[in-house]
């Protein structure tokens, strides 16, 4: 990082001010030198460094970005719904009409219960199961994210050995282990909390194999426990009706955020009948759950998505990024492994225990204008144009030559 850059010079402000200067997923410090902490501007599929350096975006905000930013249609809904109210005593209007409008268009969505943010979501879907069956044990998969809240988080600082005193654990895709989990939980099995892909970071992207989805459905309805799906990353990004809908299995509760409502601060649970009165009998929220901008924002985000086959063009944009770096790699003498549906692309490469060649690949890229991850899926919008991904191939392609280099190809 240049000394002399305005990157630079905000992170050494931010230092003062914030511990560590940045937290969390979005701190640059975890990713190859050169990556800036700091943007100043995005616009459709493009966003702009402090510095003014632009990017080809692949991460879309880390997934909230399924349109595109700063989308006309969003950024004009919220608009009108600012100049009447946001955050006020109560919810307005347009909340009803956006949950009527996901129950209309998630299958398995007989009600809707708003928050802000993935782990609001998954955290009240876990409080709801227990409510529903008086009992306390939630499964859940080695590895796999579901917030940052005590209960779940992946780091182990300032939690205790009680917040995760109720979590039973099994290996994704494995249904002898998922049974096995059941068997451990016995009596007290109050439901299973999964990714509807595996997505944990610096590891292959892994589709559900059918076989598992339904012996997770087989043994909540033995139970009569929630089988509850995390959408909260992939929503709306797979199939607009939920992720496993393509299987014919239905969950009984989800947790959706990020492209909900395309950048604009919302979660959201759905749930099945059963689950009803349960969710009355609980309490959750939180003062900015009801703000009426983010509510209109999802409303037109649902509805571009569904008239403009947001996610086939998503798809189509996807595939022709994965075909062109396949062909790179070739090209290069490099060996990629390509995972994950490509809407959410993992680009990883063979014999990189220590993503060595993923830091190069992405560093070079960086500079020459596409903003990759080396170790974390990443996403595409319907913002992104055939131009976006041939620039980016471009980007690529001094990448895998610097890999190709470095390892003597």
């Amino acid at each position: 990082m240049l000394k002399n850059s305005a990157d630079y010079a905000l992170r050494r402000r931010a230092e003062q001010v914030i511990p560590g200067g940045m937290w969390g997923h979005m701190d640059a410090r975890k990713l190859p030198d050169g990556y800036p902490q700091f943007f100043s501007k995005a616009h459709g599929s493009r966003l702009w460094d402090a510095d003014g350096n632009e990017y080809v975006d692949f991460m879309c905000a880390w997934g909230p970005m399924v349109l595109g930013h700063g989308n006309p249609a969003i950024e004009e809904a919220v608009r009108r719904q600012v100049a009447m109210g946001d955050c006020m005593n109560g919810p307005g209007e347009v909340m009803v009409e956006l949950a009527e409008l996901l129950t209309r268009t998630i299958p398995h969505a007989d009600w809707v219960l708003f928050q802000k943010n993935g782990t609001d979501a998954t955290t009240a879907c876990v409080t709801i199961a227990r409510a529903a069956t008086g009992r306390s044990k939630i499964l859940v998969a080695k590895g796999s994210y579901h917030g940052a809240a005590p209960w779940c988080t992946p780091v182990m600082n300032g939690v205790t050995e009680q917040d995760r005193a109720n979590l039973v654990y099994f290996e994704y895709n494995d249904c002898e282990s998922l049974r096995q989990a059941r068997d451990r939980a016995g009596k007290d099995f109050a439901g299973i909390l999964v990714t509807p892909i595996r997505h944990d970071m610096g590891r292959e992207v892994e589709l559900a194999n059918p076989e598992f989805v339904r012996c997770a459905r087989e043994l909540c309805d033995t139970d009569q426990a929630p089988l509850i799906i995390d959408d909260v990353r992939a929503g709306f990004r797979l199939h607009l009706g939920g992720s496993w809908e393509p299987y014919g299995v239905r969950p009984d509760l989800s947790a959706w955020s990020k492209a909900i409502a395309n950048g604009r601060a919302l979660a959201a649970v759905t749930g099945r009948e059963w689950l009803r009165e349960a969710v009355r009998s609980i309490f959750v929220t939180g003062s900015f759950w009801y703000g009426a901008a983010s509510m209109a924002a999802a409303v037109a985000t649902i509805r571009t998505l569904r008239d403009t086959d947001g996610i086939g063009r998503m798809k189509t944009m996807g595939e022709r990024l994965r075909s062109g770096l396949d062909a790179l790699a070739r090209k290069h003498g490099v060996a990629l492994r390509q995972t994950g549906p490509a809407q959410m692309p993992l680009v990883l490469f063979e014999d990189d225990p220590d993503f060595e060649k993923g830091n190069l690949f992405c560093a070079i890229a960086l500079r020459n204008g596409a903003y990759f991850h080396p170790r974390h899926n990443m996403f595409l919008s319907a913002a992104h144009s055939e131009d976006d991904i041939d620039h980016a191939l471009e980007a690529a392609d001094a990448g895998l030559r610097a890999v190709a280099e470095a390892a003597g190809v």
